[in-house]
């Protein structure tokens, strides 16, 4: 579409997932990246950014993504050489779950009574939730919401002030909290009882999945499995208990999704 003139550099702020897939694509490319990223972010994600040749700015890790989006706006609207995507207001965000991800699931059940994702940038969510309402406007879409202040990198409270611009709160019929510690406990379930290595956002899903689909007396609850484990191996949730991981802080000051 000639958005990105010659000589630009791609900017984005990222937790860390779409900046390591803007960072394979910008290396095809041939693109400039840089990347903005809370600072206390899990070391494999710097690792991966900097394999693919990204420049990180890192933003206060206790401002969460929030944090990185306001510091990225704010470069982007300073310096007319860079150019971003900005998946936090991208309408191609929704649209790919919406003609992608939603069909995929009403292939596979006739019915979808509930739907859980995280509430991150909001892509998963409004995707889903426009199509899978298209089919059956009962279906209910509910977001896993970390707690207020919570460090939670890829998720977000929207009580710290900031609605992703492709977020229509109209879409969703339930908002949930989850804490930390239950997001732990659900992504080491999932290892334990489904042999499932998935992001510690995962478990915060799955533990909201699990407690909406206590509610109901019958119906298919769907929820996305958004990441996998290997970016977070070196937090020490895969291999540490919960006491040990609250003795040494991890549950408390850790950003591991």
């Amino acid at each position: 579409k000639g958005a990105i003139r010659p000589g630009q550099t791609i900017l984005e702020p990222t937790s860390g997932n779409t900046g390591i897939s803007l960072g394979m694509i910008c290396k095809r490319k041939g693109y400039p990246l840089k990347v903005v990223m809370p600072d206390n972010v899990t070391g494999e994600r710097t690792q991966l950014l900097r394999m693919y040749g990204a420049e990180i700015v890192y933003s206060p890790g206790g401002e969460g993504s929030n944090g990185a989006v306001a510091m990225a706006l704010e470069m982007a609207e300073g310096d007319s050489s860079y150019y971003m995507p900005y998946q936090y207001g991208n309408q191609a965000n929704p649209d790919a779950h919406y003609h992608g991800t939603a069909p995929e699931i009403l292939e596979e059940l006739e019915e979808v009574t509930a739907f859980v994702a995280g509430l991150g940038t909001g892509g998963t969510l409004m995707g889903n939730a426009r199509r899978l309402k298209e089919r059956d406007p009962d279906t209910l879409i509910v977001a896993a919401e970390p707690l207020q202040g919570e460090l939670v990198q890829g998720l977000r409270s929207l009580e710290d002030g900031f609605i992703p611009p492709i977020v229509d709160l109209s879409l969703l019929d339930r908002k949930i909290f989850v804490s930390n510690r239950d997001s732990v406990v659900w992504t080491k379930r999932l290892m334990e009882d489904e042999g499932l290595f998935a992001g510690v956002s995962s478990g915060a899903i799955a533990s909201i999945a699990v407690r909406v689909a206590g509610e109901l007396d019958e119906g298919n609850v769907v929820f996305v499995v958004c990441d996998d484990g290997w970016k977070y191996l070196s937090s020490g949730v895969y291999t540490k208990s919960l006491d040990e991981l609250e003795a040494d802080g991890t549950l408390e000051t850790a950003s591991f999704w």
